[in-house]
């Protein structure tokens, strides 16, 4: 065997005629002694290492989408979609917990019951106080029951009642699920076996969607009771002309509209809300900015939703629908 220099970087082998060389690092040490003027001995040696190793070059050059993450509300809007079908498909085989579902369900409709109806009167009375203002200017004093009755069914009431849920129910289910998310109660389901998605999703969204057509039906009635009201007592419009006059506008299909209508905000409110909560991340602080974030979503897509689903309704294929009613 012939070693080469002691700072060379080849080392050669050779045995039986055959010759090998081999690439190794260059080591490269230096020994001094620092001198001890106080006790006249001198320091032990200290070894100095400068270190040369070749490495490899990548063989993956950098791309921008290897630095690229996408946007969190990009990848949230994603996560709703996921959920959404996730939901749909547990629903599908029946793999619901009903018990839970019972006490969302009070949640959503019962406890709600009360700001829905007074929010529902106080619109109600301030439409009622533009309508027959102008309607009587022109004389139409009959119409106006008629008016206030499909713009409470068709629009109104669909939409103030999920405003005020977004803002009840929606904030606190992205507050409880974004909480259970940070302290990692989602995993402890995941690790007992439960999936959360049947336990915590699936009977949210399934109460809030059969609770809000029925607070929907009552703020209709409390808001044309109030609008009665105000007009017979304020303007001198009787009662029984307000009512005959809703009468003869409204037909069936305004009310399975709004039911219809409520159905799929209620959806909308659940599943943004749920989905928001369990992408929180970065503990109270991104809990605070989940709800804030899940409540405002579910209010622009309860808008365009509405717009949405009047256009169809009402404008395109509504013609044939009400016919078929």
């Amino acid at each position: 065997m012939k070693l080469g220099g002691w700072n060379s970087s080849r080392l050669g082998v050779t045995a039986r005629g055959e010759s090998l060389r081999l690439l190794a690092p260059i080591h490269k040490t230096r020994l001094f002694v620092i001198s001890n003027t106080d006790d006249g001995h001198q320091y032990a040696p200290v070894l100095e290492e400068d270190s040369n190793t070749n490495h490899a070059p990548c063989s993956e050059p950098e791309t921008f989408f290897s630095k690229w993450s996408p946007p969190g509300y990009l990848w949230r809007g994603l996560s709703v979609l996921v959920l959404a079908g996730q939901v749909i498909i547990r629903t599908l085989k029946g793999k619901v917990h009903w018990r839970n579902t019972l006490q969302q369900l009070e949640r959503v409709g019962p406890k709600s019951v009360g700001v829905c109806l007074l929010t529902s009167a106080f619109v109600g009375m301030a439409f009622t106080i533009q309508f027959v203002r102008e309607f009587t200017r022109l004389g139409l004093n009959r119409s106006v029951g008629g008016v206030l009755a499909l713009a409470f069914s068709r629009e109104l009431s669909p939409v103030v009642t999920s405003v005020v849920v977004a803002g009840r129910i929606g904030s606190a289910f992205a507050a409880e699920l974004g909480t259970m998310q940070v302290s990692e109660q989602t995993d402890t389901l995941r690790v007992l076996g439960s999936n959360p998605v049947d336990y915590l999703v699936t009977p949210r969204v399934i109460a809030s969607s059969l609770a809000l057509p029925f607070l929907t039906l009552m703020c209709f009635t409390v808001g044309m009771a109030s609008s009665a009201l105000l007009a017979d007592s304020v303007y001198g419009i009787s009662i029984n002309i307000i009512l005959d006059s809703a009468q003869r506008a409204l037909q069936s299909w305004d009310i399975i509209s709004a039911m219809i209508k409520s159905q799929v905000f209620g959806m909308i409110i659940s599943i943004v809300s749920c989905a928001w909560g369990v992408t929180t991340m970065g503990g109270a602080k991104g809990v605070g900015e989940s709800t804030t974030s899940a409540v405002v979503i579910s209010l622009v897509g309860i808008f365009m939703a509405d717009f949405a689903l009047s256009y169809c309704f009402f404008q395109g294929a509504g013609d044939s629908l009400k016919n078929c009613v």
